[in-house]
């Protein structure tokens, strides 16, 4: 049973570095994309689109066996269901994601006016509908393993999760918010590289304890 669990926790782990290599990858093949002008989901569209769309359903999917792995792993405590299920939403909104493009904005793909679109198109607003339940799960879910840590005396591990479920917080509502300001942009993108991060950590120091067990 262990080596299953710690299979699964093991795609948890990669979810996040696939993701961000991936994204960088992107960046630097994809003309005319601004990481301070434009979200990474806008490269789903275009013709090496695939890639992106590629990317949400592999690391999607990573994430939903990784979270299927945290709840094989905690067998009691705080947080034992809803940890693990909220991580699990999050993979699944990168799915979602695959399926919902964005709309076209701000000369992205290279042709696109300048600006946001007039109209929102019905896929592009689930795309954004789905993104949002998925980054306020992301967030849900630091909050929760943070009073599973503090309850088992990880004082370390609890206030990094809070510290990341707050920034988190805070850049993606400041980017909603203040949509086109660069610097927000950026911000957003460090927290989903942080949220990313976390969610790896988690599963290390998890399938960690599988080894700790096992010993």
């Amino acid at each position: 049973m262990n080596g299953r669990t710690r299979t699964l926790l093991i795609c948890g782990i990669l979810a996040g570095p696939l993701y961000v290599v991936v994204g960088l990858i992107e960046i630097a093949i994809r003309p005319g994309f601004d990481i301070t002008r434009h979200p990474l989901s806008l490269m789903s569209l275009g013709d090496l689109g695939w890639i992106q769309i590629a990317n949400f359903l592999v690391t999607g999917s990573l994430v939903i066996a990784g979270a299927a792995g945290m709840r094989r792993a905690i067998a009691t405590g705080r947080g034992r269901t809803w940890g693990p299920l909220l991580v699990g939403v999050y993979g699944l909104g990168l799915v979602a994601a695959a399926f919902f493009s964005a709309d076209p904005m701000n000369g992205f793909p290279p042709g696109t006016p300048a600006g946001m679109p007039a109209t929102i198109s019905w896929h592009a607003l689930l795309h954004f509908v789905s993104a949002a339940i998925a980054f306020f799960a992301l967030i849900a879910a630091c909050f929760v393993f943070a009073r599973r840590f503090a309850s088992e005396r990880r004082s370390g591990w609890a206030a990094y999760s809070v510290a990341t479920g707050i920034f988190f917080f805070a850049a993606f509502v400041g980017n909603a918010v203040g949509a086109g300001s660069p610097s927000l942009a950026v911000a957003f993108a460090i927290a989903i590289v942080l949220g990313w991060t976390w969610i790896s950590a988690v599963a290390a120091r998890l399938a960690g304890g599988l080894v700790s067990a096992e010993a």
